[in-house]
Order: C-alpha cells, then sequence, then structure tokens
C-alpha cells in the first residue's frame, strides 16, 4: 500500500562529506564521478569543534555536522548558535545507520571477553548503544520531540525519510531532523569484506517539515515529499509509485545497481539514471537521505532551467532539465558559509500565542516565499482556507519528479518515494484523518 505523507516539504539540507558541500555538487559527482586522488575526508572539527568532539565516534561528530548543516539551512538556529529558535519540543529527530557505532560494540565485547568490565571507559560506554547518533543530535540542539534510530538495512535511509514525514504528518511535531550516516573503520571493512576507498564516509540530513508551519516560518521548501512506497521487489515497488508506466524526470537507483534488459523494469532507458554511491562509496543506512539530498539538487536545477526556458523541465535528455552539469552552483541551494556576513534571523516559530488566533483567516494572496505573520499560523486540527485557483491546481507531472529506490531484491526488500518541486504556494488544506488531540503537538 502506497503511504502518503501528506504536505510536508524539505526545508534545510545538510552534507558533511569529502569533496560535496552541497546538493548541487553531490549530484555533479554522481553524474561523473571524480577520477584521481580521493578528496581529503571531511574534517568535522571545522563545523562542531573541538567541544563536539568530546567522547563521540567518528559517525556521531558526522551526523552532528550534517545535521547543524540542514538546521542552519532551514533557519532553525541562528548562523551563530545551536540552539533552536523554535520551542524543542515541536521538532524530533530520525536518524538511520547500520554500521555507525559497530567498532566501538565490538571492541566493547572484545574487552569484557579479554579482560573485564572494569577495563571499560564509563565515558565511552554510551557510544556501544545504536542510539547514540539521534540522541547526540537531540542534545546537542535541544530537540525534544520523538527521537528514533534505524538499522534496517538498505533501506533504512528511506525508511528514515518516511518516518520523519510520518510524524509531522500525524501531528507529533511539525519538523524532524532526518540523518543518514556510515563510516569506514577495520571493523566495518572486515565485516564487509571491502576496502575503505570504497566505503561511505560521511553523513547527510534533512529537515521534514509540514508546509504550513514553513510558510508561517516564512522559510521555502526546497522539495515536497510524495508517496512512499515499501515492497519485496524494485519492479513492483516502481509499478506502485508510478502507476500506468509513468516516466519520472530522473531515477536515483539502489546501490550499484545493474542495468537489466529493456522493459525489465518499468523505467525507461531515456529517464537518466543516478548511483550516488559512485561518488561518495558504498552508503548502507545512509543511502537513502544522500538520494534525497542529490534529489533536491536535481529539482532546484530542474525548476531554476524550467523557469528560465519555459520548458517542461521534464529533465527527459538531463541537460534539458537543468543545464551543464559542469556549471556553477548558482542555482542550487547552497551551503551556509560560515565566514559570511549572516543575514537576518530567522521567523521565530509562532507558538502558543498563535494557536489562540487560529481563527484569524490566511490570505489567499500571500505568495510562498513571503512571510506570514505569526497571528495567522493556524493549528493542524483546523481548515486552512486557500484560494480556488491553488486549490483546483492541477498535480506536478511525474516528468517533473525524482524517483528515489532503495534495497535489493535478493533480500526481499525495497524501498522507493517520490520528491517533488515545491507547488507555487505549499500551504495546501490537510489531509482529512482522525482527530488526534492527545497527541497533536500543539506549541
Amino acid at each position: 500500500m502506497t503511504h502518503r505523507p501528506g504536505d510536508v516539504v524539505v526545508t534545510g539540507v545538510g552534507l558533511a562529506l569529502p569533496g560535496a558541500a552541497t546538493p548541487g555538487a553531490l549530484l555533479r559527482r554522481a553524474a561523473a564521478p571524480a577520477t584521481g586522488p580521493a578528496p581529503e575526508p571531511f574534517d568535522t572539527a571545522v563545523r562542531i569543534g573541538r567541544r563536539g568532539h568530546r567522547y563521540k565516534d567518528r559517525a556521531t561528530r558526522l551526523a552532528l555536522c550534517a545535521a547543524l548543516d540542514a538546521l542552519r539551512d532551514a533557519a532553525l538556529i541562528p548562523a551563530d548558535g545551536e540552539e533552536v529558535t523554535v520551542p524543542g519540543d515541536t521538532v524530533g529527530v530520525v536518524a538511520s545507520s547500520n554500521l555507525g557505532n559497530l567498532d566501538t560494540a565490538c571492541l566493547t565485547a572484545a574487552a569484557i571477553a579479554e579482560r573485564s568490565a572494569m577495563d571499560l571507559s564509563p565515558m565511552s560506554l554510551p557510544n556501544a548503544s545504536s542510539n547514540v547518533i539521534a540522541s547526540w543530535v537531540a542534545i546537542r540542539h535541544g530537540l525534544r520531540g520523538p527521537n528514533l534510530m534505524l538499522c534496517n538495512g538498505a533501506t533504512s535511509g528511506l525508511d528514515a525519510v518516511h518516518w520523519g514525514a510520518t510524524l509531522v504528518a500525524a501531528g507529533r511535531v511539525r519538523r524532524a531532523v532526518v540523518i543518514g550516516v556510515e563510516t569506514h573503520n577495520a571493523v566495518v571493512e572486515d565485516l564487509l569484506g571491502r576496502p575503505a576507498d570504497e566505503l561511505l564516509d560521511g553523513a547527510a540530513a534533512l529537515v521534514v517539515e509540514g508546509a504550513r508551519w514553513a510558510e508561517a516560518r516564512g522559510v521555502p521548501a526546497a522539495a515536497a515529499l510524495g508517496p512512499y512506497e515499501r515492497r519485496a521487489g524494485l519492479t513492483g515497488c516502481i509499478e506502485a509509485l508510478l502507476p500506468g508506466g509513468a516516466a519520472p524526470g530522473v531515477w536515483f537507483t539502489p546501490e550499484r545497481y545493474a542495468e537489466r534488459p529493456a522493459g525489465a523494469v518499468p523505467v525507461p532507458e531515456t529517464v537518466p539514471r543516478y548511483d550516488v554511491t559512485d561518488a561518495v562509496g558504498r552508503s548502507s543506512g545512509a543511502l537513502g537521505v544522500l538520494q534525497c539530498a542529490a534529489a533536491v539538487g536535481w529539482l532546484t536545477r530542474a525548476e531554476a532551467g524550467r523557469r528560465a526556458g519555459g520548458g517542461t523541465g521534464s529533465g527527459a535528455g538531463d541537460g534539458a532539465a537543468f543545464g551543464d552539469r559542469a556549471a556553477s552552483d548558482a542555482g542550487a541551494r547552497a551551503a551556509p558559509d560560515p565566514a559570511a556576513a549572516p543575514g537576518p534571523g530567522p521567523v521565530p516559530d509562532p507558538g502558543p500565542a498563535a494557536e489562540a488566533l487560529a481563527s484569524v483567516p490566511v490570505s489567499a494572496e500571500v505568495s510562498a516565499s513571503a512571510s506570514v505573520p505569526v497571528s495567522a499560523e493556524v493549528p493542524a486540527s483546523a481548515p486552512v482556507p486557500v484560494s480556488a485557483e491553488a486549490s483546483a491546481s492541477a498535480p506536478v507531472p511525474v516528468s517533473r519528479q525524482a524517483l528515489i529506490t532503495s534495497g535489493d531484491d535478493t533480500a526481499d526488500a525495497v524501498a522507493g518515494l517520490l520528491l517533488r518541486p515545491t507547488p507555487a504556494r505549499c500551504h495546501r488544506p490537510p489531509a482529512a484523518r482522525a482527530p488526534l488531540s492527545a497527541m497533536e503537538c500543539s506549541r
């Protein structure tokens, strides 16, 4: 069954990768993997400082870097701070990593077996718990919403995006940070039987947010989440997401996907294909989040090309969608530059005061890029008036959407997601659902 997370959008993207600081750069690396020496490992100290390193393993430090970047991109924390400017209980955390703390767990078990538990450091022992990544992100930024850690194999990253969006759509939180991270070390290399240069050492993060809350904060969205599907096989998953054999604008394939004979998979050969693991290494539980980050880069360039050229932006030839791959990232959502002068601060979350004024109608003339007065925010359970033009607008053509798939046919587990360009007005009526008064996020 296809699950629709509702009107949930991506408002922030953060990357902690060697050689790819923005979604556009990640897309270009996936299109034409670099030759020659590998880029230097990502330096986490530059982004989170020495304080962020204390008693934390490599995967946790990478996750903290990506999450910080995503939260700043979403204007949820200031350029010179770490605490969110919205109530902490309106933000959840969902992290995905299959191998992140494998070395700590194995070394801890070996130390107990060979000597005794007395030899363990109490400061490093928390790293043996698989949920340490999600927990540290929440602690660092004061995020008090639901906190989830997924270790779910090849589909884990896309599953994490889905569950983050589900928390938002269900009213448990207004926004969630979704993180995918993996690293390589001697233990991971031994388990997988692959050298370090074939494995990811990096992280990606997204901020997924209810469209109404993003608009109320005056923050533009980078993409909108479409339907999510989980099936036993790749073909069934794609057919469920794209009924009738519709062709997407681009396909982000599973890890090291081997092309099949024409017609074996319902994605036409003319659709551009990207495997981000060609650029960053085998990514395990981080793959789905990395794919979404690269898809944001593709959508940004495709929409910019469509507006500039007045075409459909279908991306059928790839070049038509976003121009020369070697072009600059001027149209992409650039990562914040710590050296740049800070711009205007983020619009604060409306909070309880706005809830008391929920009867104030939202003007149909407000554009998606305009800041909405705090008194105009409407609680999730109230109807949202929109213009007839907005409510009657045609759906986004599939040819302008990004198809993302992760998983393994042989393991009977494949997840898929459609990522869409942000509509001209992202504030849509909420999907009908049963009252969730006990769960509703009201602050």
